[in-house]
């Protein structure tokens, strides 16, 4: 694995380390295990899609969590086959995961659905109002006057 080193670039730039420490922390998250895949697709200026394939989990196997800026998705293995019989072979991988997602600010799960073996989270980005850009328009002019002074005193009068 190669690994980028970002303190050439935390000596030159000033608030950028919560971007650098994002970084740093999905490149060793991403080193191990790459279970289950998944996908990110853009749906639109503010609506994102996870899709995780999930195949072999239900419902109740499956815990989704959303923090402040944390998405956890975690699948729990089940042991036991679902009609009980015995499994002879093992090939559909049914597996315990653990997938962190690290979500940019006022980013929030919509909803979550699971469906042939695809399990699809739905993100919608919500700037609040007060954050959003917004044109300030230029109302009037304030003119500077000379206030004229009183050679002899050192008070000056206000127009």
């Amino acid at each position: 694995m190669s690994r980028f080193d970002f303190t050439p670039y935390r000596r030159s730039t000033v608030g950028f380390d919560r971007l650098f420490d994002l970084l740093e922390n999905q490149a060793r998250l991403n080193a191990g295990d790459n279970y289950p895949p998944f996908n990110i697709s853009r749906r639109g200026e503010d609506n994102y899609r996870i899709t995780l394939a999930v195949a072999g989990f239900r419902p109740q196997d499956i815990d989704i969590t959303a923090q402040q800026n944390l998405l956890v998705v975690q699948g729990r293995k089940r042991d036991e086959a679902e009609d009980g019989s015995e499994l002879i072979h093992v090939g559909i991988a049914n597996r315990g995961f653990e997938r962190r997602f690290e979500l940019a600010d006022f980013v929030r799960v919509e909803r979550a659905d699971l469906a042939d073996g695809l399990l699809i989270i739905d993100l919608v980005r919500e700037v609040p109002d007060a954050m959003k850009p917004r044109k300030i328009a230029i109302g009037g002019t304030t003119t500077l006057t000379a206030v004229p002074t009183n050679e002899g005193d050192d008070t000056a009068s206000a127009a």
